[in-house]
């Protein structure tokens, strides 16, 4: 027997609330998607959504992502609104890393709040942050407008460099092919205070304007890093001058310590972000310590602060040293245009640094000329 189409509909009445039921639930499901949205933090958002209105800044730094020149730094140019900001910094000192890189051991990557800006905290090197921020791997952006690495503490001039993880950081910004600049503040024990980490990052602002304006203009000077010093006293300051790579290296002092290899044990709780993985690593320590002793039980382990009350020992024991590196703050005499003697006379440094040594003395000349054009516009702006 047929049955009729007509048969088999559904009443009106039905119909009517079974769309009534639908679309109630659509709305429901949107609400709901729009309440999960609005709960995640701001950050969590906008990791892969930069704002393209405005030039998109990488900052990392040397000594740690919550020293206070990185912070001090990021606040001014937050503060000056023009630019979008992306912090990849070290989880914590790695001042003295050099060019140095992370290989077959795992990175760890954290979250961290940082005002307005997107920032990342790295178990790695500086240059472990730079390289992992540009590789497309953490962020979902090509490449910044501009690298900057700073505030660090401490003189990078001279051959200082070599040793500097700031430096390096700007170095391997450059090698990826972004313009990059090392900001470095003069500081002096027992004198210097955060507010001049403040003053410092102001004084940079022109500077960083300028680069980021003439990079989108193709203006600025290309295949080189700018190592940018400045003096103790930021405020005042004698202004910007040109200067060329000194020999100049803080001295090394290697001095003979007793059979603590770790006297600042006590100072790990006051820092309570990096002790869980300090306590572990001294774990891993004291693991390998005890392995070794139950593989020379046989030996006898003689402590011993210098070769020079050594002594001589039978084959059944085992001298150990202990020994620890201080960087001097000594100065010398030299050239008025060379980095670290412009910092001492109260100058703002910038030197260029290439990676080839043949083109120095054009980029010498092409930087000198951007600065005093860039800066002059500047100011009259």
């Amino acid at each position: 027997m047929a049955t009729s189409v007509k048969n088999n509909s559904l009443p009106p009445s039905l119909i009517s609330n079974l769309n009534q039921v639908l679309l109630s639930r659509q709305q429901h499901t949107i609400d709901h998607q729009s309440t999960n949205s609005s709960s995640l933090p701001s950050h969590s958002r906008n990791v892969d959504e930069p704002d393209c209105s405005k030039p998109l800044l990488l900052i990392t730094n040397c000594e740690g992502i919550d020293s206070p020149g990185l912070i001090f730094l990021v606040q001014a140019l937050l503060s000056d609104a023009r630019f979008t900001l992306h912090v990849c910094a070290p989880q914590s000192d790695k001042s003295v890393a050099g060019h140095s890189l992370t290989v077959q051991e795992t990175v760890a990557v954290c979250l961290v709040e940082m005002s307005s800006a997107t920032a990342f905290e790295v178990s790695g090197t500086p240059v472990d942050c730079v390289s992992l921020a540009l590789s497309g791997a953490l962020f979902s952006w090509s490449k910044p407008v501009l690298v900057i690495s700073g505030i660090n503490r401490g003189s990078s001039c001279g051959r200082n460099m070599f040793y500097s993880g700031a430096v390096a950081a700007a170095r391997e910004a450059l090698i990826c092919g972004v313009p990059s600049l090392c900001l470095s503040f003069d500081w002096k024990k027992d004198v210097s205070g955060e507010s001049d980490l403040k003053n410092a990052a102001d004084l940079c602002l022109p500077l960083i304007s300028a680069a980021v304006r003439d990079i989108e203009r193709g203006k600025f000077p290309e295949s080189c890093l700018l190592n940018i010093e400045i003096p103790s006293s930021p405020l005042a300051n004698k202004g910007f001058k040109l200067t060329r790579q000194s020999l100049w290296r803080s001295p090394l002092s290697w001095k003979a310590v007793s059979a603590n290899r770790h006297p600042a044990a006590g100072q790990y709780l006051s820092n309570q972000k990096s002790l869980g993985i300090k306590l572990a690593q001294l774990s891993r320590d004291a693991s390998a310590a005890g392995a070794a002793r139950r593989l020379n039980s046989h030996r006898k382990n003689v402590e011993i602060e210098s070769v020079g009350i050594a002594g001589k020992f039978n084959g059944q024991q085992t001298a150990k040293k202990y020994f620890r590196l201080e960087l001097l703050e000594e100065t010398e005499k030299a050239d008025d245009n060379l980095d670290f003697k412009a910092v001492e006379d109260g100058y703002v440094a910038v030197t260029p640094l290439s990676l080839s040594s043949t083109d120095q003395s054009k980029i010498e000349t092409e930087v000198s000329s951007w600065i005093s054009a860039a800066l002059g516009r500047e100011q009259r702006n």
